[in-house]
């Protein structure tokens, strides 16, 4: 699949992906990022000292795990959102820190200025998520690592998201033109490889990273996709008039499994790589 069609991934980009509230979309997806975060860590296995850089930091959760597991010398964070920039300032108070509004095509960093670059479950958000990788590239020192990883869409590696849609697409056909697994079918362990090893970098390995969802009742699944932030699920519902909203809500609590203690059990999966500037 190659660089193109990362090149080409500005057409994936709908209105109902909504970036600018940080702490609806911690609410919505940060609990569960924050644990792939540390299992990506976890696979890299960096050595401490080093100077990080994390593209599309988010909310920070990333960030805080680097912070907290790697001792790093020094952090920057780049996101085009002054929302989540904001919350990451929140979420990692360290002198180590700083977080800056900033597109990942264009780091205003030196080339060769930091150990690792790092991105975590944005690059298929990115119009041109080539022309990030090879940014990331140009900032990392010469044998520093860049390491990135999405959301494996194309494979319903996120089961919340999947039971949304295939209840949305039950009510609404036209919405399956919605659902990330049609939007994003180039985030694949395949493609990912092949990005890495046509932007240039060394070496590229890959593999999957699998963590629990689990909530506590049908209100906690499905309180933040009324949020109205993050990628398209909470975008979707906010834009739906309120019987059809109700509807929705009705056919996933008749359709999701739960235990006899109300908690709802699922899974998450991404895709990771780690390559060699």
């Amino acid at each position: 699949m190659g660089a193109l069609s990362w090149a080409m991934s500005d057409v994936a980009q709908s209105r109902h992906d909504a970036w600018s509230a940080g702490d609806a979309y911690d609410h919505y997806m940060g609990r569960w990022s924050r644990a792939i975060a540390t299992l990506f860590l976890d696979w890299v296995a960096p050595p401490p000292s080093c100077r990080w850089l994390d593209v599309g930091c988010g909310t920070g959760a990333l960030s805080a795990a680097i912070m907290q597991r790697c001792a790093p010398t020094a952090l920057h964070g780049v996101d085009p959102s002054e929302g989540f920039i904001a919350r990451a300032r929140l979420n990692v108070r360290d002198d180590r820190a700083s977080f800056v509004v900033g597109g990942a095509r264009e780091l205003e960093l030196v080339d060769s200025s930091v150990d690792f670059a790092v991105s975590g479950l944005v690059l298929n958000f990115v119009p041109d998520g080539a022309k990030a990788v090879n940014e990331m590239r140009r900032v990392v020192r010469a044998g520093g690592l860049v390491g990135f990883y999405v959301w494996d869409y194309p494979g319903g590696g996120v089961e919340f998201m999947r039971a949304f849609w295939s209840a949305a697409i039950a009510l609404d056909p036209s919405a399956a033109d919605l659902s990330e697994a049609a939007r994003f079918p180039f985030c694949t362990r395949e493609a990912l490889l092949e990005l890495a090893a046509d932007c240039g970098l060394r070496n590229p390995e890959g593999t999957a990273l699998e963590a629990p969802t689990v909530f506590a009742d049908f209100d906690d699944f499905w309180r933040p996709f009324t949020l109205g932030a993050g990628p398209a699920p909470p975008g979707y519902c906010a834009s739906r008039a309120t019987d059809a909203r109700e509807r929705l809500r009705q056919r996933l609590l008749e359709t999701l499994s739960a235990g006899a203690d109300g908690h709802i059990a699922m899974r998450v999966r991404a895709w990771a790589i780690k390559a060699v500037a």
